[in-house]
């Protein structure tokens, strides 16, 4: 075995055991006759003692050793001197004495320091992203990650829910961000779009009788970039049959209150506070209020609107997506053209003044789809085109059926205090849409084009390339 333990196993337990230890070194401190270095794992930090006798070779190799280097110890636990523990490490109490040493790899000039008290752009630290995540707070941001993550599955699992994968290759349907589109080399001239969402997979699989569904789901939008907006970034995906907004609203808090306990041990308070859309807008003029003096606040905004006029192509849309289902007592004012009054089975949960959530109640009936699609101006040529797939499963007996997303990259964002998404995902775009460490995206071969029956256009002075 090239390592019994890893550094978080060393405690006052092993003191007097031989044990092997693999990782990088922190730092080296030379007082002379001792060599202290710290070593470093995912797991923990512990001091080890080169002394020069009796291997005197493996001194002088300990005096070379730099920061980053990664090497193999053996060696003895023993108790730390009395007066030189440091309480604030879980190996503070004892050290290494080692016995051999083996450089593994030896590393080169670092471009940054690898430690929280570092000034450097992000950019920088993007490019050098193995060396950013070394650094201790950012590796808890994806361990708090990963506990979220797991947490979250362990209770939809318990609440018979089934974590079923959609497809990444899809068809474009652009009602909302920009699709990223996908060429096909069988069938030239058409695409794949990735996925904005799985919305209408997993209202199909409704329909397939799976009840209860989940995903840790990838979604891929052409937008602008902000602080809190990736091109791809994961949602944490569900979708229920036979329920309605209470059972989704009780069930999504029970969830909320699990996970902060079992991952972060924080206690929540449910229920959480509710406020109509209405209300919130014309109390916070925001659908986005913060709850209070809030460590950790929740709240749901519900009664949303169902439809908004654009203005700009003087028609109206959906605020939501186009199989949100109104409220039933609002359903008459569609046939008044009270559009503007009709509210949605809609709800998002705020964390902070932070949509971390969202979702509604969809439309099931075919003849109410129907009525929704000619508000809005779709066709029935448009509607095949678009959604055929999803109409023509709803043929078939469509139960009632609802669902809600997290957005998994803000949550973690939140709760780990970061400034921006990007600090709690391994490998991030640039608010450009670029990757510093992968230099994506990039220019192809010609071949790879002429495969796929694309031709770039040159670039003209003053104009993008197309």
């Amino acid at each position: 075995m090239l390592r019994t333990h890893t550094c978080g196993d060393i405690r006052q337990e092993l003191v007097g055991k031989e044990v092997a230890l693999c990782g990088w070194v922190a730092n080296r401190r030379d007082h002379g006759k001792v060599i202290f270095i710290d070593i470093r794992d995912r797991y923990g930090l512990v001091q080890v003692i080169f002394l020069p006798k009796p291997d005197k070779e493996m001194y002088d190799k300990a005096k070379k050793l730099r920061n980053e280097d990664v090497i193999r110890l053996k060696g003895i636990i023993n108790l730390r001197p009395a007066g030189t523990e440091n309480p604030k490490l879980a190996s503070g109490y004892v050290e290494m004495l080692a016995q051999s040493l083996e450089i593994i790899n030896n590393c080169g000039d670092l471009p940054f320091s690898v430690d929280d008290n570092i000034d450097v752009g992000e950019e920088t630290r993007l490019a050098y992203r193995y060396l950013d995540i070394r650094r201790p707070s950012m590796l808890n941001k994806l361990i708090i990650r990963h506990k979220l993550s797991q947490t979250l599955r362990n209770f939809l699992n318990n609440k018979g829910f089934l974590e079923i994968e959609t497809p990444f290759l899809t068809k474009s349907t652009p009602e909302g961000a920009r699709d990223f589109l996908v060429p096909s080399r069988l069938m030239p001239g058409q695409f794949y779009a990735l996925p904005q969402s799985p919305q209408l997979f997993k209202q199909i699989l409704m329909v397939a009788g799976i009840d209860r569904y989940y995903q840790m789901a990838r979604c891929f939008r052409d937008e602008d970039l902000r602080k809190d907006r990736q091109p791809e970034f994961t949602q944490l995906d569900m979708e229920l049959s036979f329920i309605d907004e209470e059972d989704i609203i009780a069930l999504i808090e029970e969830l909320v209150a699990y996970t902060f306990k079992e991952a972060l041990g924080k206690e929540i308070k449910t229920p959480f506070l509710r406020l109509p859309y209405k209300e919130a807008m014309e109390k916070y003029k925001s659908d986005k209020p913060d709850a209070g003096e809030g460590e950790f606040r929740f709240l749901w905004v519900v009664d949303f609107p169902l439809f908004e006029y654009n203005n700009e192509e003087k028609r109206w849309q959906a605020c939501h997506h186009p199989f949100t289902s109104p409220k039933p007592e609002d359903i008459p004012l569609l046939e008044n053209g009270e559009f503007a009054k009709v509210r949605a089975r809609a709800y998002d949960l705020i964390l902070n003044g932070n949509e971390i959530a969202g979702g509604s109640i969809r439309i099931h009936s075919s003849s109410l789809q129907a009525k929704i699609f000619s508000i809005l101006g779709i066709s029935d040529d448009d509607a095949k085109k678009k959604f055929g797939f999803l109409l023509d499963a709803f043929k078939y007996g469509a139960p009632v059926h609802g669902g809600i997303a997290f957005g998994l990259d803000r949550l973690c964002a939140i709760v780990t205090g970061s400034e921006s998404i990007r600090d709690v995902i391994a490998f991030p775009k640039t608010q450009k849409g670029t990757c510093p460490l992968s230099q994506a995206p990039s220019t192809v071969e010609p071949r790879q084009l002429k495969e796929l029956s694309i031709k770039v256009i040159e670039e003209e002075k003053g104009k993008p390339g197309r």
